[in-house]
């Protein structure tokens, strides 16, 4: 198992940063300290890459609505990208589908910033 990364690139107008590893209760703290790492380097649109995550569980959704009201509550914007099929179910079934904006890939979610 690869540890858990965030893996940020300037891309245009946004900051794409490539999620990898498993999101549960065992890294969520690792993710939680990355994201606010990389909410505050101060960029706009943030288009979180989930394509390299391998497994979610309730934990990791926390942890991505606890990044995106983090970043709404000081103006950034945080949208997701290429969310992996099982995890996608749960924002569905959840509704947080309704608060997280999800784009079937990464140069989608730019489109929508100008980038």
């Amino acid at each position: 198992m690869a540890d858990p990364q965030i893996e940020a690139i300037a891309s245009g107008r946004c900051l794409v940063a490539r999620v990898v590893g498993e999101m549960d209760y065992v890294t969520e703290p690792v993710f939680r300290a990355q994201f606010t790492e990389l909410i505050a380097r101060g960029d706009r649109f943030i288009v979180l890459d989930l394509s390299g995550v391998s497994f979610s569980d309730s934990a990791g959704l926390n942890v991505l609505l606890g990044v995106w009201r983090q970043a709404d509550e000081g103006g950034t914007v945080v949208v997701l990208a290429h969310v992996p099929e099982p995890l996608r179910r749960i924002l569905q079934m959840t509704g947080a589908d309704q608060v997280l904006k999800v784009y079937d890939t990464v140069t989608d979610a730019e489109a929508d910033f100008g980038g």
